[in-house]
């Protein structure tokens, strides 16, 4: 069987790093092409470097249309403006899209959406671990279960993330939510200050932690009358979240057009 030939966005961060190594060690993909923004400071440099592998006469280009000529699937740990024109050039392409950008707006999730109808086979997540996607299932069962209990989800990452609460923080709230059958966005509280008054009832609450190089702490409080509830994931390195990329763009080249979740790419049920 012929390898997944897959491009690489955000080649020079650290993420992309992870993932161009486990490309090289993952049977069925092969490294097609490394993208990085206009400015990159590693642009032109051979990818293997970035990642501490030998040198594998790829470059790192800048140039979207000649990365994507000729391949199979893209994986894009970005910034949200850059994964929506990725999904605009994936769609007419019927390229695998398989993004863990986090921090889109409601505009740019649509526009996400849109290109998976357009015809991209897109997988989008908060979090590509798969045991933050068991902790999730977790939670779902665990707020159904303990509707009266007060959920609050408290998160931490290295002093260099730019978003807050984090992809994997909303996605563990959107658990909770579901498992109520409530509105996450009508009934989550993303911080406090001065003189809040009680704590409304039904709410999910959201504290974020930023210092020092933590890759990523996840942290579910259910909290009821004289006990609590505390479901933990800590991400020790990234390659967990790349060797699940990966899976979810192997899973996903076998499917129809559309925007998938890792719970579909897991077969977990809602």
């Amino acid at each position: 069987m012929t390898d997944l030939k897959v491009v690489v966005a955000g080649a020079g961060g650290r993420m992309g790093a992870a993932v161009i190594a486990a490309i090289a060690a993952t049977p069925g993909l092969s490294l097609h092409a490394a993208l990085d923004r206009q400015d990159s400071p590693v642009a032109g440099k051979d990818v293997g470097q970035l990642a501490g592998l030998p040198p594998l006469a790829i470059p790192v280009t800048c140039d979207s249309e000649a990365a994507l000529a000729g391949a199979d699937a893209l994986i894009d740990f970005t910034a949200p403006t850059v994964s929506v024109l990725l999904a605009e050039l994936a769609a007419p392409r019927g390229l695998v899209h398989v993004i863990g950008t986090t921090g889109m707006t409601a505009e740019e999730d649509w526009s996400i959406a849109k290109a998976g109808q357009a015809g991209a086979r897109i997988v989008k997540s908060g979090n590509f671990s798969l045991g933050v996607n068991v902790l999730a299932g977790l939670v779902r069962q665990a707020s159904r279960m303990l509707a009266e209990y007060d959920i609050e989800i408290v998160e931490t990452h290295h002093n260099r993330k730019v978003d807050a609460p984090s992809g994997t923080a909303l996605l563990l709230g959107q658990a909770a939510a579901e498992g109520r059958d409530i509105d996450l966005d009508r009934n989550s509280v993303r911080g406090r200050d001065g003189h809040t008054g009680a704590r409304p009832n039904g709410t999910i609450g959201f504290a974020s932690l930023r210092g020092g190089t933590v890759v990523g702490d996840h942290t579910v409080l259910l909290a009821g009358p004289s006990e609590r509830i505390e479901l933990t994931h800590r991400a020790e390195n990234r390659s967990i979240f790349a060797h699940g990329a990966l899976h979810a763009a192997l899973w996903a080249n076998n499917q129809p057009p559309g925007l998938y979740g890792m719970a579909d790419v897991l077969g977990f049920s809602r």
